[in-house]
């Protein structure tokens, strides 16, 4: 027959209160915080974007020890001697990407549709990376450029587990460069827009017979005027002229991609020039397609010709040039020959 016991009802008794204590007390206790380390830090502190085109600097926030996500803030930006920026605190239309570009769209339209139009400001934080944007919309004529001094501004860092706070940064953008590569000097602007080719291939000299090399072409990129007859606002043209500037027919590029040249639409090809109608920037975005560099960073505009030369040899030449336009507008692209004509004729 089972014996009762007042010391094991005591000892039951006492478990019971225990684990019911215990649970309850784990009910109460306070939810878990993110640690926000002092050893966060950002690694860049002087910020100069190139105004006119977007500008996304990543990579530029450690965590460290800090527990994820973490929130951020700009605050408190004002002008370099202290005054208030309102430029860089009210909100501007810019342009932005709702669906991914892939290269592939057919039309102007089909472009358009992937991008719409959203309220930020010109240089803004983004919320939980830390990823410092310049938008193309932000221009020398409303953000101070150098070579003034710029803006002074801090940054707010913040979690469940505290917030801490990032001073003096700097930001000093640089004037408007519609076109890259280019010989504009940073700071003020001038000059023009000429370069040299990224690519010339197999291509003789008419007079000399020689191979011509990227010193006999120089690039020049003019934007048209605004009002000009058949200006869309939104073309670009393709032009070759000789050393007296008169003009070199593009058919001469007889084995051209044309589809190819440039992510563009509705080509019309004269014996003065080739024009697409194009979305802006060029290109569109730092994707690769075919109409860019490997890499996407630049669109590469690539035309070519064949000769037999001596020996019944068939000769494969190219030019091509490798860039990037920001501004929008109705732009020339033109390559010209200031030593000598290209050999187009059999020998």
């Amino acid at each position: 027959m089972y014996k009762f016991d007042i010391n094991n009802v005591k000892k039951l008794y006492l478990f019971l209160t225990l684990a019911i204590g215990l649970f309850g007390c784990k009910k109460n206790l306070p939810d878990d915080r993110l640690s926000l380390g002092a050893d966060s830090r950002f690694t860049q502190t002087v910020y100069q974007p190139v105004l006119g085109r977007t500008t996304v600097f990543s990579g530029n926030f450690n965590t460290a020890s800090s527990s994820v996500p973490l929130d951020f803030k700009i605050v408190n930006m004002r002008r370099f001697n202290g005054e208030d920026a309102p430029e860089l605190r009210e909100y501007f239309p810019v342009k932005v990407w709702k669906q991914a570009y892939t290269g592939t769209e057919t039309s102007l339209a089909a472009i358009e549709a992937k991008r719409t139009t959203e309220s930020h400001r010109l240089f803004e934080i983004r919320e939980h990376s830390g990823q410092f944007v310049m938008w193309p919309e932000a221009k020398s004529n409303v953000v101070k450029a150098q070579p003034d001094s710029g803006y002074i501004f801090d940054v707010e860092v913040s979690n469940s587990g505290g917030r801490r706070y990032f001073q003096n940064f700097i930001l000093r953008p640089f004037k408007e460069r519609p076109v890259e590569p280019s010989t504009l000097e940073p700071s003020n602007g001038q000059d023009i827009y000429t370069s040299v080719p990224a690519l010339v291939s197999n291509i003789r000299g008419k007079r000399t017979n020689r191979f011509l090399h990227s010193g006999d072409i120089r690039v020049q990129f003019r934007k048209k005027p605004a009002g000009t007859p058949g200006n869309t606002g939104h073309s670009i043209s393709f032009r070759f002229v000789d050393t007296l500037y008169n003009t070199i027919d593009p058919n001469k590029f007889q084995t051209t991609k044309w589809a190819e040249v440039v992510h563009g639409f509705d080509m019309v090809k004269t014996s003065t020039e080739v024009t697409y109608q194009v979305a802006y920037p060029i290109p569109l975005t730092n994707y690769p397609t075919k109409y860019t560099t490997l890499n996407g960073v630049a669109a590469s505009s690539i035309f070519r010709f064949d000769r037999i030369g001596t020996g019944n040899i068939l000769q494969e030449a190219a030019l091509g040039m490798n860039y990037q336009i920001f501004e929008p507008g109705d732009w020339e692209v033109i390559f010209w020959f200031t030593t000598e004509l290209p050999k187009f004729e059999n020998d």
